[in-house]
């Protein structure tokens, strides 16, 4: 019986010695990951031990290889890449349609939009999302609908600086949209601007004369003057 156990304690030790990565390793892919266009997922470690960091959630994938880890949040196998520059790949399945999935490393300090966004740095996430658009017009992420939700997300809360900075982006994105105009004007009229709002409002209408909600928006205005 006393054997038994210490074999057992054995077996238990090289097994934790084995699920801890070597210190090469964790200089190589601790870092954070572009996810996607706006989106991070950072690799930390404690104790040896990988932990991941998406979408506000702390993880603890399962290390499968030296370099392959099943996180069960995604339902996916990440296989840690060192060439040409180190990356993380997903491990090829039937859900994925033959279509591959490559998150880059990004530089020390390098941002996605939304991290400027939160930092006030607005020219730069103005920039950030301008570069995304340049390279997909239909990355989900620079959807004016998108976009627009999270503007009046903002403006629920009375944060309109935050909310006139997120519709300046769409303004931006879609400068031939009625639609991106009037949101702006209500941001101003929220603030209680009246003639910063008209001026939206008026923009609205100028491309899209049947825009009914800015006609109604700017009568109101009027009347109220």
């Amino acid at each position: 019986m006393r054997y038994l156990f210490i074999l057992i304690c054995f077996l238990s030790l090289i097994s934790c010695e084995n699920s801890v990565n070597s210190t090469p390793f964790i200089e190589a892919t601790q870092g954070r990951y572009l996810f996607n266009s706006n989106e991070i997922i950072e690799v930390k470690f404690k104790s040896g031990q990988m932990l991941i960091k998406w979408r506000n959630q702390d993880l603890e994938p399962v290390r499968l290889t030296d370099s392959s880890f099943y996180l069960s949040k995604m339902n996916e196998k990440l296989i840690f890449v060192s060439k040409p520059k180190m990356h993380i790949e997903l491990a090829p399945k039937r859900e994925h349609k033959g279509k591959k999935f490559i998150f880059p490393k990004l530089k020390d300090g390098e941002k996605i939009p939304n991290e400027h966004f939160k930092d006030k740095a607005y020219e730069k996430a103005l920039a950030g999302y301008i570069a995304i658009q340049k390279k997909d017009s239909l990355d989900q992420n620079i959807r004016q609908r998108t976009l627009k939700t999270i503007g009046y997300s903002y403006l629920q809360k009375k944060q309109f600086e935050e909310a006139k900075e997120i519709f300046k982006i769409n303004i931006a994105l879609y400068p031939k949209s009625s639609d991106v105009y009037y949101c702006m004007g209500n941001a101003y009229k929220a603030e209680k601007d009246t003639v910063k709002a008209l001026e939206y409002f008026k923009k609205s209408l100028d491309i899209n004369p049947e825009n009914r909600s800015s006609k109604r928006k700017l009568e109101q205005l009027t009347k109220e003057e």
